[in-house]
């Protein structure tokens, strides 16, 4: 399929996934090296983009709930609540601004504004058409059989 930005699996060049200390720099919100911008834009267009946006997140989260955990002077259960209460309103508030996010990551990787969306929105409509089409060839098969039992 293509698309906005170049189809299924949305990539405009080679997809060059970064070692796992590049990685960890741009799930923390570094900007990768130009060799990887094709699996920037694969990160945030691929079918599991929503699941990788939380794994970056929580990511990010981990420094601060683990120094809560470690560092405050206050009993064990405290602690695990701090960190809990925090882990929660972290995740609300990224999953709340998770496309924006998303957008950004890829206009650093040097792609327009609205690239990521415009390939999630192309491929959701590509397999809504691929799914119409599925139906309307199963209905067909059916009328065909009930047509041939009412004639026959």
């Amino acid at each position: 399929m293509t698309g906005p930005a170049g189809g299924r699996g949305a990539s405009t060049g080679p997809v060059v996934r970064p070692a796992p200390h590049r990685w960890l720099w741009y799930a923390f919100g570094g900007r990768l090296p130009e060799r990887h911008r094709g699996w920037v834009l694969h990160d945030t267009t691929t079918d599991t983009w929503w699941l990788r946006h939380v794994v970056r997140s929580l990511v990010q989260m981990s420094v601060p709930i683990v120094a809560v955990v470690v560092l405050l002077p206050a009993p064990w259960g405290l602690r695990l609540a701090a960190a809990g209460g925090g882990l929660f309103l972290g995740m609300l508030y990224s999953l709340a601004y998770m496309n924006e996010t998303t957008e950004h990551r890829v206009m650093k990787a040097g792609y327009p504004a609205g690239t990521a969306q415009a390939a999630r929105d192309s491929t959701g409509l590509m397999r809504q058409q691929e799914e119409t089409e599925r139906k309307r060839v199963a209905a067909a098969k059916r009328a065909d059989r009930y047509r041939r039992r009412a004639g026959g």
